[in-house]
């Protein structure tokens, strides 16, 4: 067993609840659902359109600004930018887009123009989208050749907190959630990749592919 988020040796179970197994990486300090108990598409898809992100909806977009204000301050106004499963409501490219910057949208159930994926861009959003991977190691890696040098990744997703409450994590209960991510675990992404990391609040984490 490999941690598939960093791909170290460093693994061991860590729990299992509601009759699903999670698996703990000591190299990294992440923990990720066993792929036995992974979702199909057709099962996943219909959870994502129980969520209730309307495009302009103001608690949702003022809930986005804590990725949106820390990005804006690291771009420049011709940037060009990719949301990365952004969902069926894509708000915060709505949100970029209205500050002026080139947003396009990438989903693999509701915006699956592979076409999107042939291209670099000066900044990419992930918001919401990391605890959803099912193999993290590739879309990091995927992530990574979709920048360009110089470029931004700015992830959003509940960071981890103490192994004693994860069990009862409302975060974990999401059916969907099956990967999940301590701020060591993005130093150990963007090592792996000569990215620069930057956590500057609870949750979210700004990094730079190195030029």
């Amino acid at each position: 067993m490999l941690c598939n988020i960093c791909g170290s040796e460093a693994v061991k179970s860590f729990l299992t609840s509601d009759q699903k197994t999670y698996w703990s990486c000591s190299c990294c300090g992440g923990k990720f659902l066993d792929k036995d108990f992974l979702l199909n598409s057709n099962d996943e898809k219909e959870r994502y359109l129980e969520h209730n992100n309307e495009i302009n909806d103001p608690e949702y977009r003022s809930f986005l600004s804590k990725l949106v204000i820390p990005l804006k301050e690291k771009i420049l106004p011709s940037s060009k930018g990719l949301d990365f499963g952004c969902g069926h409501g894509p708000a915060l490219a709505d949100m970029l887009k209205k500050d002026g910057f080139e947003v396009l949208l990438y989903d693999p159930f509701f915006y699956p123009d592979t076409n999107v994926l042939s291209q670099q861009y000066d900044f990419i959003t992930c918001t919401e989208t990391a605890e959803h991977f099912y193999d993290p190691f590739k879309e990091f890696n995927t992530l990574n050749n979709l920048l360009k040098p110089g470029g931004w990744l700015g992830i959003m997703t509940c960071f981890l907190t103490t192994d004693d409450m994860f069990e009862n994590w409302y975060y974990r209960r999401d059916p969907t959630h099956v990967t999940f991510y301590a701020e060591k675990t993005f130093q150990v992404i963007a090592s792996q990749r000569n990215w620069i990391c930057e956590v500057q609040s609870k949750d979210i984490a700004l990094l730079q592919k190195i030029k």
